[in-house]
């Protein structure tokens, strides 16, 4: 199957890339590498991939893999219409996974803009592009964010999404309505994917793993927002990537054109028990600032994800303890003993 994943430089992309690669699919990924946070990790996972920094910096540069045929990447911004129907009209692709997204809750407060241009127009753009070129099915990220305040546990499809805290939350809601408007108007089949907290290798460092492992470290204290009564659905990467690999693999047939999933742990861990485990990994105790809810956050997520174990039995099994001592591990080689 031929496949374009885009935001392949990104932590979800670069693993889903790299696993789909592993089971024999012919990817292209794309990606704009922008300043969001540092581009060295972006670069260092194309790297993995095969695909050389001077090469990657190039917009509009085509670059094979050194290491897997299989793997083309192109520098490129979604809100660049002209340059995506290019390539689709050049690569033929089957299926369309989009994961670039301008990320981050209270980023989305200071910058609204870059939002708007990323997650809406880029969006727009994938969607004219799958109905032009006969794309057989467009999976895409939207975001447990779009659950908002909601105080019913856990969080199921069926809940109403009508009330966003962040623009980010409203951008993701956005994805869905502008999927479902394209799936009735052209047939085009597409699922959206509400990510819930992903961690792992190769994670984001504006998450809070990385910004707790760095601050623990190096002897700083942690920032605890609402004072610790925080809890999260925090799901290990290797679980989301076979979740995702299942639903692009797998024909929407049986389950019509548009659908929307929950991915993510389906459990509901609390904040403090999240650093109790990475203190375990790393050896040392840690530093509580404890500080009010921060704006556009919300207290609680928690993912029933009964709609993707029913359709493509989805099964998360890693747990917080090893989920954590693997990131702990990839952490140490990448950012300390590197």
């Amino acid at each position: 199957m031929k496949i374009l994943v885009t935001g392949a430089a990104g932590f979800i992309g670069f693993h889903l890339s790299e696993r789909l690669l592993a089971e024999g699919h012919t990817v292209v990924g794309v990606d704009n590498i922008n300043d969001y946070y540092d581009v060295n990790l972006k670069y260092a996972r194309l790297k993995e991939l095969g695909i050389g920094r001077e090469d990657a910096e190039v917009f509009y540069k085509e670059t094979i893999s050194s290491i897997n045929r299989n793997f083309k990447f192109v520098r490129l911004n979604l809100e660049d219409k002209e340059e995506l129907f290019q390539l689709f009209a050049t690569e033929n692709f089957e299926v369309v996974c989009n994961l670039a997204a301008q990320a981050g809750v209270r980023y989305s407060i200071e910058n609204p803009n870059v939002y708007i241009q990323s997650n809406i127009v880029g969006f727009l753009n994938i969607l004219e592009c799958c109905r032009h070129h006969e794309i057989k099915h467009l999976v895409y990220a939207s975001s447990s964010s779009v659950y908002g305040m909601n105080k019913k546990v856990p969080f199921s499809e069926e809940d109403i999404v009508d009330n966003p805290v962040s623009l980010y939350a409203a951008t993701k809601k956005s994805n869905e309505l502008m999927a479902h408007t394209y799936s009735h108007l052209y047939k085009i089949p597409t699922t959206g994917l509400r990510f819930f907290t992903v961690y792992g290798p190769w994670g984001r460092p504006d998450m809070a793993p990385i910004l707790f492992a760095d601050a623990i470290s190096n002897n700083r204290p942690i920032k605890v927002f609402n004072n610790g009564d925080m809890e999260r659905d925090f799901t290990y990467i290797d679980d989301i990537v076979e979740g995702v690999k299942r639903v692009i693999e797998k024909s929407v047939e049986e389950r019509g054109l548009y659908k929307i999933y929950n991915i993510g742990n389906n459990d509901s861990v609390k904040l403090l028990d999240f650093i109790t485990q990475m203190e375990t990994s790393l050896g040392k105790e840690a530093t509580k600032e404890m500080l009010p809810m921060q704006m556009g956050d919300v207290k609680k997520t928690w993912a029933n994800v009964d709609g993707l174990i029913k359709d493509y039995n989805y099964s998360p099994n890693t747990s917080l303890s090893t989920g954590i001592k693997e990131f702990i591990n990839w952490f140490k080689d990448f950012y300390i003993e590197s």
